[in-house]
C-alpha cells in the first residue's frame, strides 16, 4: 500500500519543475499577476476544459497544437482573452514566440488566462514582464498568488507518494477560483505537475475520472466560465509510476482544491457538503446533489443560517428525479429534521439544527429512499458580498 505524505512546494514539489509569479501592472497596487511553470524535461500532458461554447482563445490555441509534448505554461490574470476572435489566438502566438526567442529552452509553450472577457491581451506588458522571468526559480507560492483574481487566498498542495518497494514520485498543484464556479467544470484554473513516469493516455483517463467527483462536483454560483482549465504535466523524471497510487494522490489533490475554491466562494461563509444516498441510481443522485448546490434559495438560507429544510425538500422534488416525501429523509450533520414522512422539526429540535448552520463547514444529507444511488457535491452560501464583487468586477 502506497504512503502519501503532504509536502511543500506546490507545482515545484516534483523533480524538474520550476515556477514563479511576478507583478507587471495588470493588477492594482503591485500585486503579482503573471506566472510561469517550466520543466527542464519535456512533459506529456492531460487536460480538461470548460463546457462553455464561448471558449477562450488560450483553450482554442492549446487544442490547435494537436498531440504535443511541451515544457512551459504562461499564465496571466485580469484578462481572459475570451471573445477576442482569431486575433486572440494570434496574440498568444506572438507572445509565446517572443518568449521562445528570449528563452530557447522553452519548447511548445502554451498560455492560460483569467479575468475580464472581451478585451485583447496587453501584449506589450506581458512580454516586457515575462522577460524578467528566472526559469531557475522554484516559488510555488508566488506562482499561485499571481493567478488569483477575486480569490482571497492562494490554493496549492503537493504530495510525495512512496510505493511499497520504497520508490517514490511527487505530484503538486495550484489552482485559482472563487466565483463563476459551476459543476460543469468548475472560473477556475488548475495546474498539476508530476515527475511520475505516466503515459499520456493513462493520465488522461485518470484525470477524467477524478474531475467527475471533484471539480465537476463543486459550485459557487452555477455559472460556467469561458476559460476553465485543468492541465496535468508529467515529465517522468522519477522513473516511477503505479496507477492506483497515482489516482489516489491526484484525486486527493483535486478534491482539496475544489473544496478550497468553494470555501473561498465570493463572499462565502459556509462550505457545505451535499451527500445524496438512496437515489434510484448514481446519475439521479448526482443530479439531485447538483440541484441543491446550485439552488439560490438554498444558498440564501445558508447565508441566513436558517435551517429551512423545506427548501431542501423542495429542491429535491424539483430536480425531476424519482423521489417521494414518504421515503425522503434529511439531516443537517447528525440532526435529522425529516424522516420518511415524519415531521421531526419542532421548537426543541430547531436550536440544534440552527447550531449546525452556524458552522463554517457542515453536511446536508438527503436519503431519497428509492435505490442505491450515491453522489457528493460541494457548495456554499450566497450573500451581499457576492453581489458587491460582481456588480463592479470590471472596475
Amino acid at each position: 500500500m502506497a504512503i502519501l505524505t503532504m509536502v511543500e512546494g506546490g507545482v515545484c514539489a516534483a523533480s524538474g519543475f520550476y515556477a514563479d509569479g511576478i507583478a507587471i501592472g495588470l493588477k492594482k497596487e503591485g500585486a503579482k499577476d503573471l506566472a510561469f511553470i517550466y520543466s527542464d524535461a519535456l512533459c506529456v500532458n492531460a487536460s480538461v476544459f470548460t463546457t462553455n461554447k464561448m471558449t477562450a482563445a488560450p483553450i482554442r490555441h492549446f487544442r490547435e497544437q494537436g498531440d504535443f509534448e511541451g515544457n512551459f505554461v504562461l499564465i496571466n490574470a485580469k484578462n481572459a482573452n475570451a471573445m477576442t476572435g482569431r486575433a486572440g489566438i494570434e496574440d498568444i502566438n506572438e507572445v509565446l514566440h517572443t518568449l521562445q526567442n528570449q528563452f530557447p529552452q522553452i519548447q511548445n509553450p502554451v498560455m492560460s488566462s483569467t479575468g475580464v472577457i472581451g478585451v485583447r491581451l496587453p501584449k506589450v506588458k506581458i512580454v516586457q514582464g515575462a522577460m524578467n522571468f528566472d526559469l531557475n526559480r522554484r516559488d510555488g507560492v508566488a506562482a499561485s498568488e499571481a493567478i488569483m483574481t477575486t480569490d482571497t487566498f492562494s490554493k496549492r498542495i503537493a504530495y510525495e507518494v512512496v510505493l511499497e518497494d520504497g520508490r517514490s514520485f511527487r505530484i503538486g498543484a495550484m489552482a485559482k477560483g472563487a466565483g463563476m464556479i459551476n459543476p460543469a467544470m468548475a472560473t477556475m484554473l488548475c495546474f498539476i505537475t508530476t515527475d511520475a513516469a505516466v503515459d499520456k493516455v493513462t493520465m488522461q483517463t485518470l484525470l477524467d475520472e477524478c474531475v467527475h467527483t471533484t471539480f465537476n462536483a463543486a459550485s459557487v454560483d452555477g455559472d460556467t466560465s469561458t476559460n476553465d482549465t485543468v492541465l496535468v504535466m508529467a515529465n517522468g523524471k522519477s522513473g516511477v509510476f503505479e496507477a492506483k497510487a497515482f489516482k489516489e494522490a491526484l484525486e486527493k489533490i483535486m478534491l482539496f482544491l475544489a473544496k478550497e475554491m468553494v470555501r473561498d466562494g465570493e463572499g462565502a461563509t459556509k462550505l457545505v457538503t451535499y451527500k445524496i444516498t438512496g437515489a434510484l441510481n448514481d446519475i439521479e443522485a448526482e443530479i439531485v446533489a447538483k440541484a441543491l448546490s446550485n439552488s439560490l434559495l438554498v444558498k440564501t438560507a445558508l447565508f441566513g443560517e436558517d435551517p429551512n429544510w423545506g427548501r431542501i425538500a423542495s429542491t429535491v422534488g424539483a430536480s425531476g428525479m424519482m423521489c417521494d416525501e414518504a421515503t425522503l429523509s434529511i439531516w443537517f450533520d447528525e440532526v435529522c429534521v425529516y424522516r420518511q414522512g415524519e415531521l421531526l422539526f419542532n421548537a426543541e429540535l430547531e436550536p440544534f439544527a440552527a447550531a449546525v448552520m452556524q458552522k463554517p463547514a457542515f453536511m446536508i444529507h438527503c436519503d431519497i429512499g428509492q435505490g442505491s444511488g450515491e453522489f457528493i457535491a460541494y457548495g456554499c452560501d450566497l450573500g451581499h458580498e457576492y453581489v458587491k464583487i460582481n456588480a463592479d468586477y470590471r472596475t
